[in-house]
This record gives C-alpha cells, sequence and structure tokens, in this order.
C-alpha cells in the first residue's frame, strides 16, 4: 500500500464518493474520463451475484461464510436501519490488484488546504482517484513537479452514491466482519442522504449510522457493543494530526518567507514525532499501530482526510436522541438540516454538539 489509510478506514469512503463524479465529467481530460469509465465498465463486467457464490460448492467456504454474513447484514440496513433496499452490496468482485482505486490528495507546499478537484454530483473534493496505481503516481508525478505536496492512498472500497449496484470487492474483505458490515451500512448512508460539496456533513452523518447500525446489528446477533478502545486510540492519534495541522496553518499564515516556512514546517513536523512517541508510551504502551505512519515522510496533503468523519457525529448523536431512536424520524431531521444553508447548517450542528457534550457532562 502506497501510504497508511487513517483511523476508521476513512480514505475509502472519501475515493468512494468521488467516483460517481469522475464518471459523469470529462472536466478532469479524456484520459482521465476515459480510465474511470473503463474502470466502472470493468467491475459490472466482473460481478457476480453473492446469492449465487454462497450455493456455488466451487466457492472457497472461507469466502462464501463471509459473504453470507455481509448478505445478512445487507437485508438488516434495510429492514431494520431503513436504508436502500436497491441492488448495492448484493454483488461480489473479485479483483486482481489490492486496491480499487487509488487516491491522489495534493496542497500547495505551504498550506493545508486541498487542491479541490470539483465534480457534478459530489462537488468539491480533496482528491481524485485512479483504477491504475501508475495513472495515480504520473498524476501525483505532474502535481510534484509544479510544487505541490502529494500523498497517494490506495482504497479498498467502492462506491457509486447509488448510481450502480455497487459490489462489494475482494479488497474489503481484509477488514474483520464489524468494517465490512459497517462500511456497507456506512455507504448506503451516503445513498439515502448526501449534500454536494459539504464532506464533513456527509461523513459525520455517515459515519453515525454505520457506528449505531453497527451496535444494533450485534445486539440483533446476541453480541456485545463494539470494542471502543480501538476507537479511543484513533480518536486520540486524530487529535494528534489535527493538532499538527493547526500549528502549520498557523506558520502558513504567519507571512514569514520560503526559508523559515520550510524549516518551520520541518520543526513542526519532527516536534509531532516527539508528541507521538510520549503520547504512545503514556496512554498506550505496548501498542504500536501507528509507528510506521508516523515514521514514512509526512506532508501537508497527508493530513488532509483525517478529522471529516468526526466532527459532526455528536450532533447526529442528539439528533437520534431526539428522534427517540427512531430511524425514519432521524432522517427527516437531517434531511431538514441538509436544506440549510451551508452556514446555518454549520451553527446548527454546532448547537447540536454543545447540547450533546452538556448532556454527557451531566451524567453522574
Amino acid at each position: 500500500m502506497p501510504g497508511f489509510v487513517p483511523p476508521r478506514k476513512c480514505i475509502p469512503r472519501l475515493i468512494a464518493i468521488a467516483a460517481m463524479g469522475f464518471l459523469l465529467c470529462a472536466c478532469g481530460g479524456l484520459r482521465y474520463y476515459a480510465q474511470a469509465v473503463h474502470g466502472q465498465g470493468e467491475l459490472i463486467a466482473h460481478r457476480r451475484a453473492v446469492s449465487e457464490l454462497v450455493h456455488d460448492p466451487a466457492t472457497d467456504p472461507q469466502l462464501a461464510a463471509r459473504l453470507r454474513q455481509a448478505r445478512q447484514a445487507r437485508r438488516f440496513a434495510s429492514q431494520r436501519l431503513a436504508l436502500p433496499d436497491n441492488r448495492s452490496y448484493t454483488g461480489y468482485v473479485a479483483l486482481d490488484r489490492p486496491y480499487v482505486v487509488w487516491n491522489v490528495f495534493a496542497t500547495p507546499r505551504y498550506s493545508v488546504q486541498a487542491v479541490p478537484q470539483c465534480f457534478p454530483v459530489s462537488g468539491c473534493v480533496a482528491y481524485r482517484g485512479w483504477f491504475a496505481e501508475a495513472d495515480a503516481k504520473a498524476d501525483a508525478a505532474r502535481l510534484r513537479a509544479r510544487g505541490d505536496d502529494v500523498w497517494i492512498g490506495g482504497v479498498p472500497a467502492y462506491s457509486t452514491l447509488g448510481w450502480f449496484a455497487d459490489p462489494i470487492l475482494s479488497s474489503m474483505l481484509r477488514w474483520d466482519d464489524d468494517e465490512l458490515d459497517g462500511t456497507i451500512f456506512h455507504e448506503l448512508a451516503h445513498q439515502l442522504i448526501y449534500v454536494k460539496g459539504d464532506t464533513a456533513f456527509n461523513e459525520s452523518f455517515a459515519s453515525f449510522v454505520q457506528s449505531e447500525g453497527l451496535r444494533e446489528w450485534r445486539q440483533s446477533r446476541g453480541l456485545p457493543p463494539p470494542d471502543e478502545r480501538a476507537r479511543a486510540m484513533d480518536e486520540g492519534f486524530t487529535r494528534l494530526v489535527l493538532d499538527l495541522r493547526t500549528r502549520l496553518a498557523t506558520l502558513y499564515a504567519s507571512g514569514a518567507d520560503a526559508a523559515a516556512m520550510e524549516a518551520g514546517k520541518q520543526g513542526e513536523i519532527a516536534a509531532f514525532r516527539v508528541r507521538y512517541a510520549q503520547w504512545r508510551e503514556r496512554d498506550w504502551p505496548g501498542e504500536h499501530r501507528y509507528d510506521a505512519w508516523v515514521s514514512q515522510p509526512i506532508n501537508n496533503a497527508r493530513l488532509l482526510p483525517f478529522g471529516l468523519y468526526e466532527r459532526w457525529t455528536p450532533a447526529f448523536a442528539a439528533l437520534f436522541r431526539q428522534a427517540e431512536g427512531q430511524w425514519p424520524a432521524f432522517y427527516a431531521s437531517v434531511r431538514k438540516l441538509a436544506r440549510e444553508p451551508k452556514a446555518q447548517r454549520e451553527r446548527t450542528l454546532q448547537a447540536l454538539c454543545d447540547s450533546q457534550q452538556a448532556d454527557a457532562l451531566a451524567v453522574p
């Protein structure tokens, strides 16, 4: 993998949403449009129905068992979580490569703001996806040559926001059952409600549906709630990365000359590594899951995906509580919020986050 997938698999979801955008628009150039159409066509051509595979004696028993549970989770999503009942995630594609798409992020050298990619359906996002790793590397080289910070990440999952019947992919089966089933809930949530150009809203909503849906899915099978330890470590590491991004943004806004800016940038990255080591040893002794990410080269582009998935999740938890845990009523409230102008929507979301935090503090 040419990079690390940040906590909660956020990169695959980001690319999943971009996918339909580049299928509908040749604005990225004829070559880009052609590879997108070809890549989607390959998925359609090689898709097999899960219902057939699980009953085929030639199917590997372990694969059949994973697909059988994913099919049950897919059914639960529509019947119990009120998510779209369509052909998405009822098919399977065995890929001949480790990832379905490779994502290219870019920022100016002294900025933490993404070089945006804009598409008709998904709006403006922070990345561009390629079905071939070589094409992604060529795109990254072009951006790097003009002076941008660049990062490439391989992506196991893929979605077209319901425009096509998106399949389960062999690359997704590297995840455990919770992550696989939760991703199905997450992507179906995007099909239900999606606000063009508001990634934080979309991802926080879908992430809440994933986490709450997964809790209910496990409960329906007599299993305990998901282990919160891994989530707590993910959230702690995300806070460290977001702190680095804030420090760099302050540096870049300082008006220093290029030499001072570069020295300051490298100094902040070095200091982040020290803070990470101290945090890990203090709070998570013996845990080394992020060591590889931290030891690799860090630039602005590598920081972009962090934080998008958690920003408004407390607000959606508050809405769900107000809906008394009823999914249709919850979705009605989310749709109402989605129709508000972005500035007003963010004020409402912040107020909901504040109320959720106040309620949490009030619990003895």
